[in-house]
């Protein structure tokens, strides 16, 4: 069944490329090829995917510079970095820099299609934002001096208006719905990323570390580390 979106595929290697290539139209998705950041850049500019899937190591500019320059001119597509290199300063430099998950080779071709799709269900979700229900029935979470609100997307700490970014937002909004029970880099995963298998903790600790330094400065720390088990927030 035809999938009607369309992915980038950016990579130096032309073997890796018709890999991903076919596995992609397998499953009825649309391909665009690139070899080099500058194509990659032209190509976004272009062809608008709905997707990138960008090698970090190419032969001009770096995937990361790209998903910078993509960034700077406000697109933002999703994009998801492959990359040879496994550490977590790299995993933090792409998410920093707005990649939304990273794929290390070699890869499963069936969980890299995996998370192409929940990358996509995820972007495709509707972001909480202003709404026309301002009534009562606009859920409003209280934890402590904090509060959500997810029918106007603000979140303010004793009186002081946070900013956030989506993914942190649902990150925020869920462990308040569960404020006082430990849950696991597995659960949260899949509850805001929507990564049931597959998914890299590094990311749920990467994103942890930016709430708490937008909550922390407003007041005592309400995100706690149950250490090998996972986080909770409790005032």
């Amino acid at each position: 069944m035809n999938d009607d979106r369309t992915v980038l595929v950016v990579d130096d290697e032309p073997g890796i490329r018709g890999l991903m290539r076919t596995a992609l139209r397998f499953h009825g998705f649309a391909t665009v090829e690139a070899a080099t950041g500058a194509e990659a850049l032209a190509a976004a500019r272009e062809r608008r995917p709905d997707l990138v899937l960008l090698d970090v190591m190419l032969p001009d500019i770096d995937g990361f510079e790209v998903c910078r320059r993509l960034r700077d001119a406000g697109d933002g597509v999703p994009v998801i970095f492959l990359t040879a290199r496994d550490t977590p300063s790299d995993t933090v430099t792409g998410l920093t820099l707005g990649g939304d998950d990273y794929v290390t080779k070699p890869f499963s071709i069936e969980a890299l299609v995996a998370r192409v799709r929940a990358v996509l269900r995820r972007a495709a979700a509707p972001a909480p934002g202003p709404s026309d229900d301002t009534g009562d029935d606009a859920e409003v979470l209280r934890v402590g001096d904090l509060e959500l609100s997810e029918a106007t997307w603000t979140v303010r700490r004793a009186g002081t208006e946070i900013d956030l970014s989506p993914t942190e937002f649902r990150l925020l909004a869920h462990l308040m719905r569960h404020a006082g029970r430990v849950l696991s880099r597995r659960q949260l995963l899949a509850a805001v990323w929507g990564w049931e298998e597959h998914g890299n903790p590094q990311v749920v600790e990467t994103y942890v570390s930016y709430l708490r330094r937008k909550l922390d400065p407003l007041g005592p720390p309400l995100i706690h580390t149950r250490r090998g088990v996972g986080y909770t927030l409790r005032a």
